[in-house]
């Protein structure tokens, strides 16, 4: 391997820098750099080049132009050992630069800033960084290129070891430098889009670009016999305080439960248990224990090993009653002293604290069918008040139904289709989930308050999409419901509502479907 005699440092973040410089300059390789970079090398006691001294020209509109000079190109582009390249770059004093160091200006943080004007957007649009870094990373034969500071110590130990660093490890470098300028790329256009084109921003892209980096490898995906792993800012939302490593589907029902309890922000305790993505019980009171003890009333059996979501910090006789069963995961927006203490002593119990509200800031849904095919949808973010409301029924519903009614929309919206809820004003009583008939759905719901010892007698029965035909209704209505809720909109409506007078029963349409897959 060729041994690496020349290296260009120019970073905007500075983690690992010395360190590394410190192992080039025990090595025999001269350091060139820039501005800050170069500051950051000389404090630390290194003989730095400064990149204006070595191409004979200054930095100049404000840092703008300062890498981009044949010199620096000419010197990471060349193909050794080509005869034609070679006379090229003796012919114009081009000296060779084997590693670059590189990473690029934060933009996508300075855009996350809730005060980042524009003007702070376009000035953090890096030019020369990518320029240089594809460059290197084109000629990775002969050059070695660094983007991320974690890779810092293996390029180090490589060049104390042998002077040079191995085409494998070249090949690695430069395959991620081209991943993070496609996301650099596209985290631009992005932006730039939502203020250039705020129209174009809330329509369906003409392409897509994923640009997520490695958040923690998992054990394993569904399965164990699949691999997975977690990208993106999921640790900028959740921290976990405890407990084993999360899994595949662990995050899957954890996120599904925040987005649930999203739901009942702000309003008094609640508390929701969730089993495969499915609520299995969900409960409103003044208190947080009283919330859990009618929530898990709904249930007593799927609970075990499922999760639980709440609106207000977990406290300490709340915890106490839930760490009679056992739970995957526990999350909360904060968990008081005697919670932890409580819960800590379960090993396997996952506890996570909720450090932003769940609502999610990218508004899109995306799902991977097939090979290199994908779905893309807007996420179900619609909320339903009593104002939405459009009263069908002969009989109009009571106060109880009436927040019954919107208490069970918030909670049937979270439940894999075909689904059924049957609610009180504070709380779940049945749930029938992913069923092929909603009757089935209906059925089962009817049989799980049965097995639960709940009566349904008064109920509000919740369908997130509407009864097809009136037999659906009939049966709730049978099971004891007076009110119902749904979207509306069947061929068949009218004779749903004449079923629903012809029973007394109050009913509702939402005008708004929630299928969930």
């Amino acid at each position: 391997m060729a041994k690496i005699q020349r290296a260009l440092l120019s970073v905007s973040d500075k983690t690992g820098l010395v360190t590394l410089a410190q192992a080039l300059v025990a090595s025999g390789v001269d350091l060139i750099s820039t501005g800050g970079t170069a500051k950051t090398l000389r404090e630390a006691g290194l003989t730095v080049t400064d990149l204006s001294a070595f191409t004979g020209f200054p930095e100049m509109l404000d840092g703008r132009v300062k890498t981009l000079h044949p010199l620096v190109h000419g010197g990471l582009l060349y193909i050794r050992g080509n005869e034609t390249h070679e006379a090229a770059v003796a012919a114009h004093g081009i000296r060779p630069i084997d590693l670059v160091v590189v990473n690029l200006y934060p933009f996508e943080q300075t855009v996350a800033r809730p005060d980042a004007t524009l003007h702070d957007a376009i000035e953090n649009i890096d030019i020369g960084g990518p320029s240089m870094l594809r460059s290197a990373a084109k000629n990775h034969d002969s050059v070695t290129v660094v983007i991320d500071p974690s890779d810092y110590a293996e390029v180090a130990r490589q060049i104390e070891s042998n002077g040079g660093t191995t085409l494998e490890l070249r090949r690695q470098l430069a395959a991620k430098v081209f991943a993070r300028t496609a996301s650099y790329d596209a985290a631009i256009a992005s932006h730039l889009q939502k203020i250039f084109t705020p129209e174009a921003s809330a329509s369906l892209p003409q392409s897509l670009s994923l640009r997520a980096p490695l958040a923690q490898p998992l054990r394993y995906g569904e399965n164990p016999h699949q691999q997975a792993a977690l990208y993106g800012d999921f640790h900028k939302h959740f921290e976990q305080l405890h407990g084993k490593e999360l899994s595949y589907n662990n995050i899957l029902d954890l996120t599904a439960a925040a987005a649930l309890i999203n739901e009942f922000q702000g309003e008094i305790p609640t508390l929701a248990i969730l089993k495969h993505t499915n609520p299995c019980g969900a409960a409103q009171a003044d208190a947080l224990r009283s919330a859990w003890q009618k929530a898990y009333a709904t249930d007593r059996q799927a609970p075990f090993g499922g999760i639980i979501a709440v609106n207000t910090p977990l406290d300490g006789d709340t915890a106490q009653e839930i760490a009679g069963i056992f739970s995957e995961v526990i999350v909360a927006p904060d968990f008081s002293p005697a919670a932890l203490d409580v819960l800590r002593q379960k090993k396997n119990l996952r506890l996570i604290r909720m450090l932003k509200t769940p609502a999610p800031s990218n508004l899109w849904d995306l799902r991977g069918v097939g090979s290199d095919s994908y779905l893309l949808q807007q996420r179900d973010t619609r909320r339903t008040g009593a104002a939405d409301l459009k009263v069908v029924t002969q009989r109009q519903p009571t106060e109880s139904e009436l927040r019954a009614m919107l208490f069970g929309w918030r909670i049937v919206k979270h439940v894999k289709s075909n689904a059924i809820v049957y609610v009180a004003e504070d709380r779940t009583l049945g749930i029938g989930a992913g069923q092929m008939s909603r009757v089935d759905a209906s059925r089962i719901a009817v049989w799980k308050a049965g097995e639960a010892g709940l009566s349904l007698k008064g109920s509000v029965v919740c369908s997130d999409a509407f009864f097809p035909f009136a037999d659906g209704l009939v049966a709730a209505a049978e099971a004891g419901a007076s009110a119902a809720i749904q979207p509306g909109g069947s061929v068949r409506d009218t004779e749903v509502i004449e079923a629903a007078n012809l029973r007394n029963l109050a009913m509702a349409f939402t005008g708004t479907r929630h299928f969930r897959h």
